[in-house]
């Protein structure tokens, strides 16, 4: 299973457990709307975070791949330039 997956599921499921506890909580309906749209608040905010996070982490891994077929190119450009016969 990828991290990914599992955090999602995770996330899902924590959100799923916090709400039904707030809706079986004993507490007027206005409470619980207010607490319903901080809960959903956080968790965007909490998503745009790891969206981010994940997205930069992505970022960075493309710039490191990039650069080390950049030194492997030139690596075996090299190579090759040095096995070519010298033109008279």
């Amino acid at each position: 299973m990828s991290v990914g997956k599992f955090l999602a599921g995770f996330a899902i499921g924590a959100a799923i457990g916090a709400v039904t506890g707030i809706l079986l909580a004993p507490q007027s309906g206005e409470e619980t709307r207010e607490k319903l749209g901080k809960m959903a608040t956080d968790l965007a905010d909490k998503t745009d975070a790891t969206v981010q996070d994940i997205k930069r982490k992505a970022d960075n891994l493309i710039s490191d791949a990039q650069e080390k077929s950049e030194q492997i190119m030139g690596k075996i450009q090299d190579m090759l330039n040095k096995d070519k016969p010298e033109e008279a």
